[in-house]
């Protein structure tokens, strides 16, 4: 299995849309909204133009995104990190969070939020990717945790 990043363009828009789709449909129809689903194609572009993302290409297919914004001097947030339902579980996605801390080189903290009642998340954050809960949130009638990573 080969995994590739490559920096998405505006393009790029319409095939970021499925990936978002395919990947957070469950939270779609568990919350009765997500903010990564059923984005339009003017909304993904701005998201594009605001948030650096990544295609994840696993074998010349592309099956993932992951995004980040700088917050702050060597802070930054994981603002999205999917990979289509038929590829979670193959270690994806704790590579493309390998990728961020390399990427962005000069990294002292990483943040991101996912839902709190999202457990194989949490566990995939604090075991997989060496996060810590920090805080909670809410986003509408989602209550969310706020992941830190340091170094």
């Amino acid at each position: 299995m080969t995994i590739e990043y490559r920096q998405a363009a505006l393009k790029d828009a319409e095939l970021l849309i499925k990936i978002y789709n395919a990947s957070f449909y469950d939270d779609y129809v568990r919350y009765g909204f997500c903010p990564g689903y059923g984005q339009t194609k003017e909304k993904m572009q701005e998201s594009i133009n605001k948030y650096l993302k990544h295609i994840i290409i696993c074998d010349n297919e592309p099956v993932g995104c992951v995004s980040c914004i700088k917050l702050e001097n060597r802070v930054y947030e994981v603002g999205c990190l999917c990979v289509v339902p038929e590829y979670q579980g193959k270690g994806i996605g704790t590579q493309a969070i390998r990728f961020i801390k390399s990427y962005y080189e000069d990294w002292e903290r990483l943040t991101l939020v996912t839902p709190i009642d999202k457990k194989e998340n949490v566990k995939f954050y604090t075991e997989k990717c060496g996060f810590n809960i920090e805080s909670t949130e809410s986003d509408g009638n989602v209550e969310l945790y706020r992941f830190v990573a340091e170094r």
